[in-house]
């Protein structure tokens, strides 16, 4: 079975790319390298012995998208990464985020729909709930007006794929999941971000190994616990083995509709603290951060109601946020060495 994963040598891409070879399955990569390295194509066979087949490729270019599909025409998955995924950077850059998550989407539909059946899974986000008003999160909990033009796109995204797999052959997986951090055990691949950091978990360990003088908590007076935000943070192994295990539903025709959708997280939720915290518990040193004003897009608290994927799926996640800030550090440290 040859899957394409678009946006593959990201951080969760690639980390899915390493679970579905490990599970036997040739893998196809696009990547137009606007937030990774090709060097982490040299990790990932590093980690599974094996090459995937890598083609560089900005998806916005409807042609080289047509293209690519003339070229590979047995293809029997799409699992689809590509996007922006910066909450603060897409309120500054609305229309950028737009075109290359929305058009991007498009345009690989587009080609999927000329198949007489075709298998895809979208990375959509817990961003598509908003600020829920029930905690944990289940998929039933209502999608509330975005906060992001990121959510946006997500919202968006999985709006097309829903209306277009009711008059075509395709058939999709929507998983939304919440705060994907740590790296591979073996530290071969881990989250590279270009330039400053947007997620929490980098910015951390690049200030834990001094590259940042000290890290930045976007609000200490939400109404929680310790003041901080709270979210759902997940150990992207545990994250990538959802990726196999939903395509795998979808090549077996397992799944109940022609759209269903799973929530990815470990339902607990940690605040930015509690994770500052198990940063210093892990790597033994004190992290120097200020709170700094709230970052408009952010929301308050977010975690996962797993039951469904739990149940349905059949994935549960494994690791603790002790293991996966373990797992990030060594990554930091390799990489920095």
């Amino acid at each position: 079975m040859k899957i394409l994963v678009t946006g593959g040598l990201g951080f969760i891409g690639s980390h899915t790319v390493v679970e579905l070879q490990n599970e036997g399955f040739e893998v196809v990569i696009i990547d137009n390298l606007s937030n990774t390295s090709l060097s982490v194509l040299d990790g990932i066979k590093n980690i599974t012995g094996k090459m995937p087949v890598f083609e560089n490729l900005d998806l916005r270019d409807k042609q080289k998208v047509q293209d690519f599909f003339k070229r590979h025409m047995n293809i029997d998955g799409v699992i689809h990464f590509a996007a922006s995924k910066a909450v603060g950077e897409s309120v500054e850059k609305p229309l950028s985020y737009y075109e290359n998550n929305i058009n991007t989407l498009v345009y690989v539909l587009q080609e999927l729909e000329q198949k007489p059946t075709a298998n895809f899974i979208f990375s959509s986000s817990c961003t598509v709930y908003g600020q829920a008003e029930t905690m944990p999160i289940t998929e039933d909990s209502s999608v509330q007006v975005a906060l992001s033009p990121y959510g946006n796109t997500k919202q968006m995204g999985e709006e097309i794929i829903t209306d277009t797999t009711k008059v075509t052959n395709i058939n999709a997986i929507l998983l939304r999941y919440f705060n994907p951090i740590g790296s591979h055990p073996s530290a071969e691949i881990g989250e590279l971000p270009l330039g400053v950091p947007q997620n929490l978990v980098p910015f951390i360990t690049q200030t834990g190994i001094g590259l940042r003088q000290e890290l930045s908590v976007y609000g200490d007076d939400y109404p929680t616990p310790d003041g901080t935000a709270i979210r759902d943070y997940i150990h992207v192994v545990d994250l990538a083995k959802a990726h196999v295990i939903a395509m795998q539903r979808l090549l077996e025709k397992r799944n109940l509709s022609k759209v269903e959708t799973f929530n990815l997280g470990t339902g607990t939720g940690s605040s930015v603290l509690e994770v500052i915290h198990a940063f210093e518990k892990v790597s033994g040193q004190k992290l120097p951060y200020k709170i700094v004003a709230k970052r408009e897009g952010d929301i308050t608290v977010a975690y996962a109601n797993t039951h469904k994927a739990n149940t349905v799926l059949g994935w549960k996640a494994q690791s603790t946020l002790e293991e996966a800030m373990a797992s990030a550090w060594k990554w930091e440290q390799k990489i920095r060495s």
